[in-house]
């Protein structure tokens, strides 16, 4: 059954009905992967690899692999750092913009956004731990009680305002994120 609005032109066009538009999500969903798959997921491990091999770098022969040679100062990190909150702020900017002007089509490209704005934010937040030098110290950045005696994390730490800055905004991105997938779920939990 299908209802037509006498206000607004039709979402689905094209003779399509609702159980058409489920079967054309669900399927890249519940088929397998085909062989563009399997070389983008080859070329993501890849890249993977580099990344992991660059941490080890960094890990084991210190920042000055990124040209940092002064004790006080940021280097390659803060400019990352920096741009990778750029592009998480984009993706909320994408999806605030599209919820302002109550756009109906914006669910996918939401979705979408929201998802950059995570794996932004997750990229964001390894510069600070990685410029830390020592990141398996990591918890001193935190503000938690220790038992060094009266030793308390600085409030006025630009690190600290990072880890509370980028948490929240974590936070905030997977709720938004989640809240618009409930729907593929409920699709798919039926479908399964």
């Amino acid at each position: 059954m299908q209802h037509v609005s006498p206000v607004r032109l039709p979402l689905v066009t094209g003779g399509k009905t609702y159980h058409d538009v489920t079967e054309d999500v669900s399927r890249h969903v519940e088929a397998k992967p085909n062989r563009r798959w399997a070389l983008a997921l080859t070329a993501a491990l890849l890249l993977l690899g580099v990344f992991f091999y660059s941490v080890y770098r960094t890990l084991w022969y210190g920042i000055g692999e990124w040209g940092l040679n002064k004790t006080v100062g940021w280097a390659w990190d803060i400019t990352n750092f920096v741009w990778w909150v750029g592009i998480g702020h984009a993706g909320t900017l994408i999806s605030a913009v599209l919820l302002l002007f109550r756009q109906k089509w914006r669910t996918s490209i939401n979705r979408a956004a929201e998802a950059m704005t995570i794996f932004a934010v997750i990229c964001a937040a390894m510069y600070p731990v990685l410029h830390l030098g020592r990141p398996w110290l990591m918890f001193w950045v935190f503000p938690l009680q220790n038992t060094f005696g009266s030793l308390w994390t600085n409030f006025n730490s630009p690190l600290l305002w990072d880890v509370f800055a980028i948490s929240t905004y974590f936070t905030v991105s997977l709720v938004f994120w989640y809240t618009g997938l409930v729907p593929d779920f409920a699709t798919i939990r039926d479908r399964a």
